[in-house]
């Protein structure tokens, strides 16, 4: 009789102490050291009501803020992730499209890729990076995903950049004399320069 319940136990707890400890531990992608999830596996997430404000900077340029709880459809793992208090800088590239449905509704989807800037653990003042290097990471990823949606243009094989990290041949490539700035690229400018700004507000 006292066998039983032990085998409960330990049939119930293992899973858990065993998915912990494979989430935590060191694992390679590419040459890089990291923990966490492994790579192919996903999330899912459900977001409660939020507010999304946007502004209107160009013709086709909008400045947007989304501020909203996010809670996980699932469990963590018991044991796994990073204490409560750890922040997370990410940098999101996506989609949205968007279906008017009467004079105040559109039905919205979005889709993309989100890139990791910085963290911070719980209890630091200090990100693991600084203002600068944020947005060195955030210049390579876009350049990554620039490269990639040429290829995709010019009919060359690719593959979607997610680490932002472009390849060493493209990086030595010497890049074609710019051609002359005309008034509709300065106003191009001109709105990424006001991007610009407000990243570093």
């Amino acid at each position: 009789m006292a066998a039983r319940p032990s085998s409960a136990k330990q049939s119930t707890n293992k899973p858990k102490s065993d998915r912990a400890v494979s989430y935590n531990e060191f694992k390679e992608y590419e040459g890089q050291r990291y923990t966490g999830m492994k790579i192919g596996r996903s999330h899912k997430w459900y977001y409660d009501r939020g507010e999304w404000k946007e502004t209107k900077i160009t013709p086709d340029l909008w400045q947007i803020g989304y501020t909203v709880t996010k809670r996980r459809a699932g469990r963590a793992p018991e044991g796994s992730g990073v204490p409560v208090g750890t922040e997370y800088h990410w940098y999101v590239l996506a989609h949205q499209n968007a279906t008017k449905q009467n004079a105040n509704a559109y039905t919205t989807s979005l889709s993309g890729l989100k890139f990791k800037i910085a963290h911070k653990r719980a209890g630091s003042e200090k990100w693991s990076a600084t203002p600068k290097t944020q947005r060195k990471r955030m210049i390579t990823f876009l350049q990554g995903v620039i490269e990639d949606l040429e290829k995709q243009n010019d009919g060359r094989e690719h593959v979607v950049s997610r680490r932002g990290k472009r390849a060493p041949a493209e990086r030595r490539k010497a890049r074609p004399p710019r051609p002359t700035v005309k008034r509709a690229t300065r106003r191009r400018h001109a709105a990424r320069r006001a991007v610009l700004r407000h990243l570093d507000e």
